[in-house]
């Protein structure tokens, strides 16, 4: 997700162009960029839909099988570190936002509403 950003930055820079100040030319800084962008960063928009999707899955009917599969172990071996889970992932970022019990809250359509829009004013790493 970093290099996602790294990416996203690097694509404005083009996009806005250098500043001039004082008959120097110098590149825009990231405050400089979230200013004149305004939008949602991509990696706070990647966790929004990601959210947003979560959200659809827990409230949806128990013998669907995308709601198996987000609810399913893997099983095997493997000889080196074991994948972070999508579902892991997930909850490391309500962690980070310090949302708790938030298979309750996506119960409730209204109050998932609520998290997503801690989402998108969150500007965390």
């Amino acid at each position: 997700m970093k290099r996602l950003g790294t990416r996203e930055r690097e694509m404005l820079r083009t996009v806005h162009g250098p500043v001039v100040e004082q008959g120097m030319w110098r590149i825009r800084t990231d405050l400089e960029l979230r200013e004149l962008y305004k939008e949602l960063d991509i990696i706070a928009d990647v966790k929004k839909q990601r959210l947003e999707w979560t959200g659809h899955v827990v409230r949806v009917d128990q013998g669907r099988t995308v709601k198996k599969i987000l609810e399913s172990k893997t099983e095997g071996s493997r000889r080196e570190r074991p994948r972070m889970r999508w579902l892991e992932d997930v909850e490391n970022n309500l962690r980070e936002m310090k949302v708790k019990r938030w298979r309750r809250k996506a119960v409730d359509r209204e109050e998932w509403a609520s998290v997503i829009i801690e989402v998108k004013a969150h500007r965390g790493p």
